[in-house]
């Protein structure tokens, strides 16, 4: 079928939505946007979808939320009757329609006789993924587009244990989702009728309750009470206000300013350009708030806080915008630490990471004798190996993380959670206060013992079907001719997680890579500094991931900044 059929599809409905009418009239005016929203399907990936809000078969809107949720209901159906039974619980965050899109695929499953719990307003991601494992429900469902832009919106699914779908299980999902080929014409019950039959039921406040409570076990040092370090935090016009304050509040920290202009939920982000904690230009206001009460540390969570972003005091007194590579580093050698130091460091423990974050994870795993474990980009990849060693009884979770600012303490979740990584980085924060150190001295103290690292990250944004074809392009001129030089360094590695080989340069010998496929190419250096190509799964980006490490800052640095230039010359000169 091609474009212009499933428009006409779509413009021959007479049960459109009238918003949605309105603005497919106004899309016919422009050809190219208007086959942007008809080229193909808004696709369904292994963790659910992500588009643009809007009409079309290639965007977020009721029609693509009922396809994707009647696939879900066919999947959960083909699993039997006690499936059905246990159900699956929905949250959302703040984004535009994400209330509308919640209580759609709610009426979708209710009406395929599915138990269905819909929390009663916004939530945060983690305590989906937590609502899910408590109340022993077959899986879960987010509305949200976490950090993208306010134009987005997007559709995630959880399992049983809480975490997203692993390969396996996504692929039969998707399957069942394809299936469907007229999200139009999916028909499905009015929300009273759902209601009165006890399919569709709100999620009880007591969920609420337990996921605080649960908080409170990944706490080392319960003594520190009433710290003096001030702390400003925001939002970011997301889900975090709540859970994230009301936390600090029970943790003990009485000296939190919270960033007013961004602390009621809000689609439109009116205060940044962008809601992402890994832009500096999200904590503008939180910077001036901090200078204002002579603040510590400033936190932001994304809109659906599974992410937060740190800033702290530089030696300089200015304020110094923590990486996400540098916070999983602290909070990993504060948890090994204190575990080591109080007795209390299992001799199974493990720590997970994805192949794109830093190497400085490695190192200081090793030091304290902890198993890592490297998986691919994704935190559903941590979350299946927590399950497969919770089974196996192999190692116990001690910490997981990802340089894109996700991380993970207690596995009462099982995806990323910004709550968890507040409390803890407030927690480790005033341990190094009480010891005369802010967190900035603390990341020095980890370069001088673990060598210097530095890590950064280039996107191209290429949108629309072009800019498709152009991030192909990209991934085969690197995959077809891997350099075996680069800023005058030496390439003697080269990993292809989607053929799921690696090739040692020098010798020309390959080795298998034990993960799934994935579209990722990544290439190692000698010293194993390495830089790493992936298109984003929820962006119309490329992504350009570099991590090198050395004995110096300053040589660490120049050693980044020349590798980092010739590959962005070499990608932008592929037409």
């Amino acid at each position: 079928m091609t474009w212009q059929q499933t428009y006409d599809r779509w413009n021959q409905f007479e049960g459109l939505a009238p918003h949605l009418r309105a603005e497919l009239d106004e899309l016919a005016k422009d050809e190219t946007t208007l086959e942007d929203a008809f080229y193909k399907t808004l696709e369904f990936g292994t963790g659910g979808m992500r588009g643009e809000i809007g009409p079309g078969a290639n965007r977020m809107n009721v029609y693509t939320i009922r396809k994707a949720s009647q696939g879900f209901a066919d999947f959960i159906a083909a699993s039997g009757e006690e499936a059905k039974r246990h159900g699956v619980v929905i949250a959302h965050d703040s984004r535009h329609f994400s209330p509308e899109f919640a209580l759609e695929a709610a009426r979708t499953l209710a009406s395929n006789g599915i138990k269905t719990y819909l929390f009663p307003s916004l939530r945060a991601t983690p305590e989906l993924s937590f609502a899910v494992r408590h109340l022993n429900a077959f899986g879960g469902i987010v509305i949200t587009a976490s950090h993208n832009p306010p134009e987005y919106n997007g559709f995630k699914v959880y399992g049983a244990d809480g975490g997203q779908l692993p390969p396996a299980e996504a692929d039969e999902l998707v399957s069942y989702v394809n299936a469907i080929e007229d999200e139009l014409k999916i028909e499905i019950e009015d929300e009273a009728a759902l209601r009165q039959t006890g399919f569709l039921v709100t999620v009880d406040p007591s969920v609420d309750e337990a996921y605080m409570e649960a908080l409170q076990s990944i706490r080392i040092h319960r003594d520190i009470q009433d710290s003096p370090l001030q702390i400003v935090y925001s939002p970011l016009h997301g889900t975090g206000r709540r859970p994230v304050m009301e936390g600090l509040k029970a943790y003990g920290f009485n000296h939190v300013t919270i960033v007013e202009e961004q602390a009621e939920p809000d689609g439109a982000f009116p205060t940044v350009s962008y809601p992402n904690p890994e832009e500096k230009a999200a904590f503008k206001l939180a910077m001036e708030y901090g200078d204002r009460v002579g603040a510590d540390l400033l936190m932001a969570t994304d809109p659906d806080a599974d992410r937060v972003g740190l800033t702290v005091r530089g030696r300089d007194g200015e304020w110094f915008v923590l990486t996400g590579n540098q916070t999983g580093a602290l909070l990993m050698e504060y948890i090994l630490s204190q575990k080591s130091e109080t007795g209390t460091l299992p001799s199974n423990g493990f720590v997970a990471k994805t192949i794109v974050t830093s190497e400085l994870g490695a190192a200081i795993a090793k030091a304290y004798g902890v198993h890592l474990e490297n998986t691919l980009t994704g935190f559903k990849f941590i979350g299946e190996k927590i399950k497969q060693y919770e089974e196996s009884g192999e190692y116990e979770f001690l910490f997981g993380y990802e340089e894109s600012y996700g991380y993970l303490i207690g596995d009462f979740c099982r995806d990323k959670d910004a709550v968890q990584a507040c409390l803890l980085a407030a927690e480790m924060a005033a341990y190094h206060k009480q010891n005369g150190r802010t967190l900035y001295d603390a990341l020095q103290s980890i370069y001088e013992k673990y060598g210097f690292y530095e890590e950064s990250l280039q996107s191209m944004t290429l949108k629309g079907k072009a800019g498709l074809e152009q991030i192909g392009r990209m991934m085969e001129a690197f995959r077809a001719n891997p350099p075996k030089e680069v800023g005058g360094y030496e390439v003697v590695r080269f990993e292809d997680y989607k053929k799921q080989v690696a090739t040692d340069l020098r010798t020309n010998t390959s080795e298998a890579i034990e993960l799934p496929s994935s579209n990722v190419l990544k290439f190692v250096f000698a010293d194993g500094s390495w830089f790493c190509l992936r298109p984003s799964g929820t962006e119309p980006k490329i992504k350009f991931y570099f991590s090198v490490h050395a004995d110096r800052a300053e040589k660490t640095t120049a050693k980044r900044e020349a590798i980092e230039a010739d590959v962005m010359k070499q990608a932008k000169a592929i037409d």
